[in-house]
């Protein structure tokens, strides 16, 4: 009896001092193919620039460099020696030859060719490539080429897995999840391959039939068991354990299934649960994810009923220091989440989770990252400030379309209400753009709707940055009378120009300079990558550059201000006080002042009060443009007062001649 199953993957990894050891120890027996050196390109190294090599003799692409540091780094590598000529054991003279490069950036494609073969020579166990396969050097390109193999088997058998299947499958897939391959993940070039590896995997194996016999596969980087389960068990378990870093030194993984659980399944039911010993250290490898693995990486295929599941991880790193912390991956965003699980016991030796199954929870971990500040109290203050931010703002451009022919009538005026109603347009994009950022998948599953994402983000930050700064200059303008021969035309184009021209080029610029080489966006979010590219400079540099540059132009009124006060009494003092005191209200969300707590945060990003105060400052911009910039300013109240106060004698203007209409006296017929 077939039933419906929900995937699991469930994850253990753990705190930030240990972060690079099992990554170390990987790198320390990273395997190395016999070739002439290529560390360093022909030309100058300039930070930033890329340049590309050939690969060794007798394997085929290329290998992509960075230069940084005035040192080429290497950040691509699809070398490989696989392809459809000599992957299988027998009978290579009757393959038909393909184009020499085979793609390995996408999971479909000349591949699915290699799969029809597969399954046409040897379909009962899939083992006429696994000689070739288990001889073939783990470089990347290799890495890339099993994995879309993999992939494409997964799709292609819906029915009929059995052991001898799974075997093979899963010593092909112990080829690659070797210790001694790790560090080769990180050069290639789709950073997807390594979770597009572990769902492969648990894809296949839940199609795997179990009849009367428990499945037991182990191979020394995968281990796969299997049971049928009713509801009269007592309980199941999982007990595995296995060897880490290359040592004798073992450690075991737990899943258990609760009689209460199981009383909620049907008879008969299956469940397979599938260990890893190193899929963590690869997962931060391909990911560039800065986070702790500890423990060995455990999945399970669960009947859909089972509502809770609980984990025992032995820890690698025994220290009594480490703070660990139970979350779940979220299958629709690829990211971890705290939702899906929470800590039952821990102590030196051992964690102990209970997880959640969801739809959106599909695997679960311990994790730590010690460069992303998780806080729900951030959480909420983002969402809320930009939530009011957006409302206001769009209040705010109404307000301005109502007044606009009345507070417009000079020139001067004229000029600043341009740059604060684009002010407002850009932050609203803007604002709007962050949101749709945050809610898309990230890089590693929308990569072109991320690179886009990102790209309007960082354009119309930046807008809201130089409009800003055109509001500084015009205020110059006002104060020193610098541009007053300039006519009107030459001033609005030129502020256009600032506003939306620099913006528009340094946005394009950072894109066509970093994204060819997979350096835009950071693994985790739609954003400006930092540890490869350091493409956040392209926001960063101008942002503060120009909010230093409004500080000074506030410093200018400030002072102005304070000399038109000179020798005064101390009541017009006190005046000048106050109207310091609503320069700088009303100039400090205009001019953008507040981000300059940005500074406080890159100094100490650990800091949970630096970080509050940051977003409740700026996540509610839009809101303090609206109270300072518009409701506060005179002349707008006045002309909303003189709107309001035309639309009521309109308004009884009408109704005094729909009274005069309906009274006047009707002559009859005479």
């Amino acid at each position: 009896m077939t039933h419906t199953l929900l995937l699991y993957y469930l994850v253990f990894l753990l705190p930030t001092e240990s972060c690079r050891t099992l990554y170390q120890a990987a790198s320390k027996s990273k395997e190395k193919v016999p070739a002439r050196p290529h560390g360093v390109c022909d030309g100058v190294c300039t930070d930033y620039s890329q340049c590309t090599q050939p690969c060794p003799p007798d394997t085929q692409g290329n290998m992509g460099f960075s230069c940084r540091q005035k040192t080429w780094h290497k950040i691509t590598d699809t070398c490989r020696t696989l392809n459809a000529l000599n992957i299988f054991e027998q009978d290579s003279h009757l393959v038909q030859p393909f184009e020499d490069n085979i793609k390995i950036s996408v999971y479909t494609g000349k591949s699915e060719t290699i799969t029809d073969m597969l399954l046409q020579k040897c379909p009962t166990d899939l083992s006429c490539v696994i000689r070739n396969i288990q001889q073939s050097p783990r470089i990347p390109g290799n890495i890339a080429v099993i994995v879309q193999l993999l992939h494409n088997i997964s799709t292609a058998i819906w029915t009929g897995v059995d052991e001898a299947k799974m075997q093979s499958y899963s010593t092909i897939a112990n080829h690659i999840l070797n210790s001694k391959s790790i560090s080769n993940w990180t050069f290639i070039p789709d950073r997807n391959s390594s979770y597009i590896l572990l769902h492969s995997v648990n894809s296949f194996a839940r199609r795997l039939f179990i009849d009367k016999h428990p499945v037991d596969i182990s191979d020394v980087f995968i281990h796969t068991m299997g049971t049928t389960i009713s509801g009269d068990n007592i309980g199941k378990n999982f007990t595995f354990s296995m060897r880490i870093n290359d040592t004798s030194n073992e450690v075991t993984g737990r899943v258990l299934i609760s009689r209460d659980e199981l009383r909620k399944v049907p008879s008969p039911s299956q469940v397979i649960s599938i260990a890893f010993p190193t899929i963590g250290a690869i997962l931060e490898a391909s990911l560039l994810e800065n986070v702790t693995v500890n423990g060995l990486v455990l999945s399970a295929i669960l009947p859909k009923e089972l509502k809770r599941i609980s984990l025992i991880f032995e820890k690698i790193s025994k220290s009594e220091e480490r703070r660990t912390q139970c979350v779940g991956w979220h299958s629709v965003e690829n990211r971890w989440d705290q939702q899906a699980c929470k800590m039952i016991q821990e102590n030196s030796q051992q964690a102990v989770c209970k997880c959640r199954p969801s739809k959106l929870f599909t695997s679960f971990s311990i994790l730590m990252s010690p460069h992303i500040l998780e806080s729900l109290i951030l959480t909420y203050i983002t969402y809320v400030g930009l939530g009011i931010s957006i409302c206001s703002l769009i209040l705010c451009l109404s307000i301005e379309v109502l007044v606009w022919s009345q507070v417009t009538k000079t020139e001067i005026t004229y000029l600043r209400h341009v740059c604060i109603v684009n002010i407002a347009a850009t932050l609203l994009m803007a604002d709007v753009w962050f949101i749709v950022a945050s809610f898309l998948s990230g890089p590693i599953t929308h990569h072109k709707g991320c690179v886009a994402a990102t790209f309007f983000v960082h354009f119309f930050y930046l807008s809201v940055f130089f409009w800003m700064l055109a509001k500084a200059l015009l205020i110059l303008y006002g104060i020193m009378i610098v541009f007053h021969t300039l006519p009107k035309s030459v001033l609005v184009a030129s502020l256009f120009s600032v506003g939306y021209g620099c913006p528009l080029a340094i946005a394009a610029i950072t894109v066509a300079a970093t994204e060819p080489g997979k350096g835009y966006l950071r693994p985790e979010a739609c954003w400006l990558n930092w540890d490869m590219t350091k493409a956040l400079l392209a926001f960063v540099v101008p942002a503060l550059a120009i909010v230093v540059v409004n500080l000074i132009t506030v410093t200018l009124v400030i002072v102005k201000t304070q000399r038109a006060a000179i020798g005064n009494s101390m009541f017009q003092e006190v005046r000048t006080i106050v109207r310091i005191s609503k320069n700088i209200a009303i100039l400090t969300p205009l001019l953008g002042l507040t981000w300059g707590f940005g500074v406080a945060t890159v100094i100490n990003d650990r800091s949970l009060a630096f970080h509050i105060i940051f977003s409740l400052l700026n996540a509610f911009q839009g809101f303090f443009i609206l109270v300072f910039g518009t409701i506060l300013d005179p002349k707008i109240r006045e002309a909303l007062k003189g709107r309001v106060a035309s639309a009521k004698r309109s308004s009884r203007i009408s109704e005094n001649a729909s009274s005069e209409l309906s009274c006047h006296p009707i002559k009859g017929p005479s």
